[in-house]
């Protein structure tokens, strides 16, 4: 061998050129969730990981610059080679991860036979109405007899993943002992899972034993891998159901089958942790979940915080007075829950518009046919906050807690306190309150927006005259007065 061709040998068993082999291997991988493995020379698994997109996070392994902490650093010297398996979800890939870790127990993983508890799925198979729960102590008695998954290595991205598959399949995850020979069943009020399409609420009796049973059967088919087989069969039981006139069945199973086409594409969307919701309401609120449990201290509430709600006023001088209503769940921002009003009673009245928007949106709730949310937050000061509680004043049932958060100061002013209280700016929930403030605030500017514009265009553009002996375009046929729908 010449000397040139000796340095060439030599040259393609040094480091970097190890590590240039690696890291094109990895830019070349499916832009895909799954797993990896990374391998000694002698074939064995050094480490096992997921990933959300598989070439970004392999190929963070090989680039010299990279920080991998002091724990993994070592492994960067040590790998000769990977395997990757591509998954369908990060669900997926959360999954086999746990798997191949207790199966291969690789050296730069946590050891699962330490004293540290890994969380658990577990589905109580033996109740009349499985629930599903993550639980750190599958041995429990209360776990007897259920189906458990894992351990898991993540239980953040363990929980994200069963929110997930709960809007999809609509287990229930509450502790509560539920019969369905139980009369005292249709007296009971659903939670707040139900009224956002999380629960089928066994517990009211929304649902039949057998029914629920499918779903969960379903759930766990899918946890299984088994998901080009259940699409399938959802697909032929939900033409079954429309062929035998059962529109009810069929509807739940489209909206099944449409929910499992979406949730890849929510996971993509999303990025590795992160939600895709509005960057106006993520920048302030930080952690949500954070900034709901600081919120629930410093209210000194019992009960855990899941749906606030706020109320916001927008006008001009008076001109096109608007209200908006928008819901956060778990600190987030639920669309759907969002509403706005045109105020009718008043002009240019910010206590009498509060009084009449808290009227309208609370008054299901306030005869008992609603679940009031957690937290009501007005937009305004003491003021506004006594023109909403004279509303609610008006109403059979009270809501469990109504505050205010005044500009400038950022005061939170609480029903029956004699102070209101003051925080830091950097205070959790204090940001989360400024957050949902400022969307209600944003969602009432953006309709009296649309309300004035429309005016102003309808202003500037002439009406066209009446033909002789005719009427106008929006008068109604038989309207002598040649008055539209408009001016009724």
């Amino acid at each position: 061998m010449t000397d040139l061709g000796i340095e060439a040998a030599l040259g393609a068993l040094t480091p970097e050129s190890r590590l240039g082999r690696l890291l094109k291997k990895a830019r070349g991988l499916p832009k895909v969730p799954g797993v990896y493995l990374m391998k000694d020379p002698e074939g064995q698994v050094l480490y096992v990981g997921k990933a959300s997109i598989l070439p970004n996070r392999v190929a963070s392994y090989f680039v010299p610059s990279a920080d991998l902490g002091f724990k993994k650093a070592p492994l960067r010297d040590l790998v000769e080679d990977f395997d990757v398996i591509p998954c369908e979800g990060e669900w997926e890939a959360l999954l086999l991860e746990s798997r191949l870790i207790k199966d291969t127990r690789p050296r730069f993983n946590a050891r699962l036979t330490d004293d540290k508890t890994f969380p658990y799925l577990a589905v109580t198979m033996r109740d009349e109405f499985p629930g599903v729960y993550v639980t750190r102590n599958p041995n429990d008695e209360r776990f007897k007899g259920a189906r458990i998954y894992g351990p898991f290595t993540s239980v953040h991205s363990l929980r994200q993943s069963l929110q997930l598959m709960q809007r999809v399949f609509q287990f229930r995850t509450c502790d509560l002992e539920i019969r369905s020979d139980d009369p005292k069943n249709r007296f009971f009020r659903p939670c707040l899972l139900h009224a956002i399409r999380q629960c089928t609420a066994p517990c009211a009796n929304r649902v039949t034993p057998e029914r629920y049973r499918s779903d969960v059967d379903r759930f766990l088919r899918f946890l299984g891998g088994k998901r080009s087989q259940l699409v399938r069969e959802l697909t032929e039981e939900m033409q079954g159901a429309a062929k035998a006139l059962r529109f009810e069945t069929a509807a739940a199973l489209r909206d099944q089958l449409k929910a499992l086409e979406k949730l890849d594409d929510r996971e993509r969307r999303s990025g590795s942790v992160e939600y895709d919701w509005q960057p106006e309401v993520t920048l302030f609120s930080g952690d949500p979940m954070a900034g709901v449990r600081s919120l629930q201290r410093t209210l000194k509430l019992e009960a855990p915080i899941r749906c606030m709600e706020a109320i916001d006023i927008a006008h001009l001088a008076g001109g096109e007075t608007v209200g908006s209503k928008v819901c956060f769940i778990d600190g987030r921002p639920f669309k759907d829950g969002y509403r706005r009003y045109r105020v009718k009673s008043v002009d240019n009245d910010d206590y009498m518009s509060i009084r009449e928007v808290v009227s309208r949106r609370y008054r299901d709730a306030g005869d008992g046919h609603e679940l009031y949310p957690d937290v009501i937050l007005i937009d305004g000061g003491l003021g506004q906050l006594h023109a909403a509680l004279d509303a609610f004043g008006q109403l059979a049932v009270q809501p469990p807690m109504v505050i205010s958060l005044a500009k400038k100061e950022e005061l939170i002013y609480v029903q029956r306190a004699t102070e209101p209280i003051r925080l830091s700016r950097e205070h959790l929930g204090l940001r989360l309150c400024q957050a949902i403030r400022d969307e209600a605030h944003r969602f009432a500017q953006h309709y009296h927006h649309i309300l004035r514009s429309k005016r102003v265009i309808d202003e500037a553009i002439p009406k066209r005259p009446a033909a002789k002996g005719g009427r106008t375009k929006k008068s109604p046929p038989n309207d002598p007065k040649g008055k539209g729908p408009e001016d009724a």
